[in-house]
């Protein structure tokens, strides 16, 4: 971090210099494609080998950043240091209808392996849905940060103020203060993520409710809208009386753990190590993410069904070219080394909370009894498809639900 202090939100433009995208085309020139093991482009054992190739080719040949460069800085970015912790934000504000209360903030947070980029293509239709077709009594203030250690934020900083892995808990804390304090809102906001993006929403909403003071002014979070559980109920599930579901749910869930989260292992226990890779080699770090994009979608095995190669691309680059490929790994280790991991025994997250299950998620949505045991569900969607990326695969289907979720809080009514 330069030596430069950002007390309040400074405006930012992404600027990368030529230099670097003359470096990166001569690393993918020279790149070397491991021995292939011949498992008929299923991806069982990794990155297709052949999807990897004319992904590369078309990085070199067909791959435009500026393009991307241009649809980040549409937006309003910032800088901003909170305490030694600096982050990076996108705030588009909401259309305002005069005689109604002022959009409420919203706050959008990715998880791993994706940026800013999941929500460049919603920002607009959450702060004007009036662009839409929809109303736009149901503007947001948006605002999309970049996770601590990804993007355009800078490395995760520890409370003793070195460089290390942070926890989940811990950022949540930061976005409240990002609110509160820097962006001085003086009403209830709303948290919405998927990935780690509901691990650190559930913490704030936890954490962080929104308290019915007699101040003059109120803040907190008023609503939670996810779509992946974010915390796990404070039960002992060998000894609660479960469902039907809530087992079979469970069995399928823990019987493709390890298939499913050694990346987790890997990250969680040497970051350090896989981060050289991940920074050193741009085809590696493409074949990281990418099976990931492949293996958490609703694309039947096949990522062209449901990504671009040119947005494959436009969240690979923001790891990149901001030298993050490791640092965003290190959230792994920060959640291992957080006290309470999870909600105790007998807690639950009070917050009034919508989720929207999307049927091809990393893990299947757990049943809705499961997460009424930790969270005050309000409301359920069971959506028709999609996975894991939802703002990517549908768009319309996420915008559509947190705007109806959000509706009656706006307002202080029942989201019953």
């Amino acid at each position: 971090m330069s030596d430069t202090r950002y007390e309040t939100p400074e405006p930012f433009k992404v600027d990368i210099p030529e230099r670097a995208l003359i470096d990166l085309d001569e690393r993918l020139r020279r790149w070397r494609a491991p021995v292939a093991i011949a498992d008929n482009g299923s991806w069982a054992s990794g990155t297709d080998p052949d999807f990897l190739a004319d992904l590369v080719d078309h990085w070199r040949h067909g791959y435009d950043w500026n393009r991307c460069q241009e649809a980040i800085n549409r937006w309003p970015n910032y800088l901003v240091d909170i305490g030694p912790q600096r982050l990076h934000f996108i705030r588009e504000p909401g259309t305002e209808v005069e005689g109604a209360p002022r959009p409420m903030p919203l706050v959008v947070t990715h998880g791993w392996p994706g940026s800013i980029v999941e929500f460049l293509h919603i920002i607009d239709a959450l702060a004007h849905p009036e662009n839409h077709g929809g109303d736009p009594l149901d503007a947001f203030d948006v605002i999309v940060p970049s996770l601590p250690g990804y993007g355009f934020s800078g490395p995760p900083v520890r409370e003793d103020g070195s460089t290390g892995p942070i926890g989940p808990r811990t950022i949540a804390g930061l976005w409240h203060t990002l609110v509160h304090e820097k962006l001085n809102y003086r009403r209830p906001y709303g948290v919405q993520g998927g990935d780690w993006g509901a691990v650190v929403s559930s913490w704030a909403a936890f954490d962080h409710p929104v308290k019915d003071e007699k101040d003059d002014w109120k803040s907190g979070v008023v609503g939670l809208h996810l779509n992946m559980m974010g915390l796990r109920p404070g039960i002992d599930v060998a000894k609660a009386e479960l469902s039907a579901d809530e087992k079979a749910w469970l069995a399928k869930v823990q019987g493709e753990r390890d298939e499913k989260t050694a990346y987790q292992r890997i990250q969680a226990t040497r970051p350090q190590t896989l981060g050289v890779a991940l920074t050193d080699s741009p085809v590696g770090l493409a074949a990281w993410i990418v099976e990931k994009f492949c293996a958490w979608s609703d694309c039947d095995g096949d990522p062209l069904k449901r990504f671009s190669m040119d947005l494959l691309l436009d969240n690979i680059m923001v790891y990149w070219l901001t030298g993050t490929a490791g640092t965003a790994t290190w959230l792994y280790r920060g959640v291992t080394q957080q006290k309470n991991r999870g909600l105790s025994e007998g807690q639950r997250v009070e917050t009034p909370t919508g989720f929207a299950a999307f049927p091809a998620d990393l893990a299947p949505p757990p049943p809705k009894e499961f997460i009424e045991r930790g969270f005050n569900l309000r409301r359920h969607t069971m959506m028709p498809k999609g996975g894991h990326f939802a703002a990517l695969e549908e768009p319309e289907l996420l915008v559509d639900d947190v705007r109806a979720f959000f509706r009656p809080l706006r307002f202080g009514a029942a989201n019953d």
